[in-house]
């Protein structure tokens, strides 16, 4: 059991006898009541739960009209799901390159990229940095899976949430939301996580089945109140590790960082993470391969994307949640000063 899980457990367990006496297993109260929290914590008129962060992208892009033929601008460097969302569309992902710094998407790169067959831009707030919003005339779907209290209402047309039980808003499964100011584009997006149904065995739109469990919306509603405390707690320990070792490569820092991951760029990366491993702390890579790079994704690869793929040849995430004690961020502390 995760220390997040042992944390809420007594609360989820009365959530789930509320849940299952309440006789509604989906689209009931405890979703009408989470888009109505959600909505008010993202500062838009709309939030809608879908099951899962890739599923918000492809609806939220289906619900702006994108569909087989068109392309859709995404960096080169980020995980999977942002670009096989735009696939389950019927589009096609045009990869571009990134920042060095913060692994953002290149704006010159993204304004180079655009072609009489851009429909959308979906930007990646990468490791819950806020991302520059490019434009370029099409309509902006913000991926914003990773950055959890990061943005102030919505820049572009919608921002697509992942609830990954990792994410910074976990949930005890899986999960998303659009969250959005445009009301026919979260009345497209309703429709679409419901088999396209406006009443029932009514179609308007052909989808499939993404809808959100009322389980699930009943943890959310737990953990929402204490994401900020968290993203706070995430900030502090990536300070710690930065102040011990100022000499790193590390992504670079914003105000409304929330640090979803706590990442540095490494040459050597195979034996820094061994030393580290030698001294009590586990590391990982997110991500060891550019989309370019990916062999389901290489033959759409157009040019170079250099930078997204030093991107994934050097990044090393280091040990950042909540709910790491003081000793175990001393413990990474004293292992950056001497790897």
């Amino acid at each position: 059991m995760s220390r997040r899980t042992r944390r809420y457990l007594d609360a989820f367990q009365s959530a789930t006898a509320r849940v299952v006496r309440s006789g509604h297993v989906l689209s009931g109260p405890e979703l009408d009541a989470l888009e109505a929290e959600l909505a008010t914590w993202a500062g838009t008129r709309n939030a809608v739960g879908v099951s899962s962060g890739a599923a918000a992208i492809q609806l939220g892009l289906s619900a702006l009209g994108v569909g087989p033929g068109d392309e859709v601008i995404v960096p080169a460097f980020t995980a999977v799901p942002t670009a096989s969302a735009v696939c389950a569309t019927g589009a096609v992902p045009v990869l571009v390159d990134v920042d060095p710094e913060t692994a953002a998407m290149d704006l010159d790169a993204a304004r180079a990229a655009v072609t009489d067959r851009t429909r959308a831009v979906v930007p990646v707030h990468l490791y819950g940095r806020p991302a520059p919003i490019p434009d370029l005339g099409v309509p902006v779907l913000e991926d914003a899976a990773q950055a959890h209290g990061a943005l102030t209402g919505v820049s572009g047309a919608a921002a697509a949430y992942s609830f990954y039980p990792t994410k910074n808003m976990g949930g005890i499964g899986d999960g998303g939301v659009v969250v959005t100011d445009d009301d026919d584009l979260a009345a497209a997006v309703r429709r679409r996580r419901a088999h396209g149904m406006t009443e029932q065995y009514v179609h308007v739109d052909v989808s499939q089945n993404f809808r959100l469990s009322e389980l699930e919306a009943a943890w959310l509603r737990l953990v929402l109140p204490d994401l900020d405390a968290g993203n706070e707690r995430r900030r502090a320990v990536t300070a710690a590790y930065r102040a011990a070792s100022p000499e790193l490569r590390w992504h670079a820092d914003h105000p409304r960082h929330v640090h979803h991951l706590c990442v540095v760029r490494r040459d050597g990366r195979d034996r820094w993470r061994a030393a580290l491993a030698d001294r009590g702390v586990a590391t990982a890579v997110h991500y060891p391969l550019a989309l370019t790079e990916q062999p389901a994704y290489r033959p759409l690869r157009r040019g170079a994307c250099p930078e997204a793929e030093a991107w994934a040849a050097s990044c090393v995430t280091l040990p950042c949640f909540p709910e790491l004690t003081d000793d175990e961020v001393a413990t990474v502390v004293t292992a950056l000063e001497r790897a």
